[in-house]
């Protein structure tokens, strides 16, 4: 796992070079770095890719790929099951770049978080903010999935509310 942290070291310095070189191709070396972590991220090291991803934002937070980037800072604390963490990026995605593509990707997934971290209540309000505010998307047919599947809240027995009990 360390050699894979260091080769995607490797290669987003690699990259950082290409950016400090040639100036004038920063959008061409902003993808290709992104292309570069995303492989990481593909060969499911997902160390290397949090990492790589972190380093892109810093050199190309403005980018037109920033939102997604950090979508993917978001999907590879998830995967290695550092919930919170990967909340507060998906929410950053959610807050800090409202017409991304991957806004309803980013509120999916917090739905989804919230579900590993049994936290149904704020899950289903995720999914149907999915549903409501994207459609046809297709995390909106996700989103539908998971709240058919999505425990149902329990109501206290009509016993317990009023005072009497079945048994009486």
């Amino acid at each position: 796992m360390l050699s894979s942290v260091l080769s995607g070291m490797v290669i987003v310095l690699f990259s950082f070079n290409l950016a400090v070189a040639a100036p004038s191709n920063m959008q061409d070396s902003s993808r290709h770095l992104y292309d570069r972590v995303m492989e990481e991220f593909k060969h499911r090291d997902y160390e290397a890719a949090l990492a790589g991803f972190r380093f892109f934002l810093e050199l190309h937070g403005r980018s037109s790929l920033a939102a997604n980037a950090q979508y993917w800072v978001g999907e590879c604390q998830y995967r290695l099951g550092r919930y919170k963490d990967a909340l507060k990026s998906f929410y950053h995605v959610v807050s800090y770049y409202p017409l991304s593509p991957k806004i309803s990707a980013s509120t999916l997934k917090i739905g989804q978080t919230y579900t590993r971290m049994k936290d149904h209540e704020k899950a289903r309000m995720m999914y149907e903010r999915v549903v409501d505010q994207y459609p046809e998307s297709a995390e909106a047919e996700l989103a539908r999935k998971a709240l058919d599947v999505a425990p149902v809240r329990e109501e206290e027995p009509i016993s317990q509310l009023t005072g009497n009990s079945l048994s009486d």
